[in-house]
């Protein structure tokens, strides 16, 4: 086990969502985070909007694929975050829990996930002030 915490995402298909917000998370914590994403019934590929919209703030997750959801990758998370979209992660006690309210980019293009790819930045960067803040000298 790390020292780091340790978040995962999870949403159905892993492919928009949970991909998006593992990827900022990724990006803006610089290391201090244990970064997962999964979902209970994995897409075949990444959403290409989702795909689009995080190359244009240069992210890129191209090669991310969807992974299905493990009782041991939740078991091996500090927090589960769910994405809005009905998945459920098993529960663990000492685990912490959150649904992120997110709209749902399937089948949207890149200007409809726009929106959800800047609010889950938002939601990232709080959670990034929670669990994992810049060390003060």
């Amino acid at each position: 086990m790390s020292d780091k915490p340790s978040v995962l995402f999870v949403c159905v298909h892993n492919a928009g969502r949970s991909q998006m917000a593992a990827a900022w998370l990724t990006h803006l914590a610089g290391g201090r985070v244990e970064v997962r994403s999964a979902g209970s019934n994995p897409g075949d590929a990444v959403n290409p909007a989702a795909v689009a919209a995080m190359a244009e703030v240069g992210i890129d997750i191209s090669a991310e694929t969807p992974k299905i959801l493990t009782i041991d990758a939740v078991k091996e998370s500090d927090v589960c975050i769910t994405m809005g979209c009905g998945d459920t992660c098993p529960v663990f006690p000492g685990k912490r829990y959150l649904d992120w309210d997110l709209d749902d980019p399937a089948g949207q293009g890149v200007e409809a996930v726009r929106p959800i790819r800047d609010e889950i930045k938002i939601l990232v960067e709080g959670l990034i002030k929670e669990i994992a803040p810049e060390a003060t000298a």
